[in-house]
């Protein structure tokens, strides 16, 4: 089943990270990210600082029905999304799931860089 297909399960303190090896297979499916140690993250690039913030209100709602919330930083046309898994200080599935599910959520609305 893809990643977007999935839904986020909670996550208990205690549980180890994904390891490179396993991260470095789940990204395979969502290219776009960028695997940067215990992150992903990837920018998004918007027509202007509205389009920017329609698509982080609809990122949020996303977030909350998974029960799972990324670092989102905003600047004017661009918003830089983090995942990572904070109560186990590393990397989870459901940061995946999430970022694929972010990845549906763009769209055609992203502009290249």
């Amino acid at each position: 089943m893809k990643l977007q297909e999935q839904k986020c399960e909670p996550c208990r303190g205690g549980m180890p990270p994904l390891s490179y090896e396993e991260a470095k297979i789940l990204q395979q499916e969502i290219r776009e990210w960028t695997l940067e140690g215990n992150v992903i993250e990837r920018v998004f690039q918007f027509k202007d600082f509205k389009e920017a913030m329609r698509f982080v209100n609809r990122v949020a709602e996303a977030a909350e029905e998974e029960g799972h919330h990324p670092d989102i930083h905003i600047y004017y046309s661009k918003v830089r999304i983090e995942l990572s898994t904070h109560k186990i200080k590393g990397l989870s599935k459901n940061d995946f799931i999430l970022a694929a599910k972010i990845n549906a959520l763009a769209g055609t609305g992203v502009m290249s860089k």
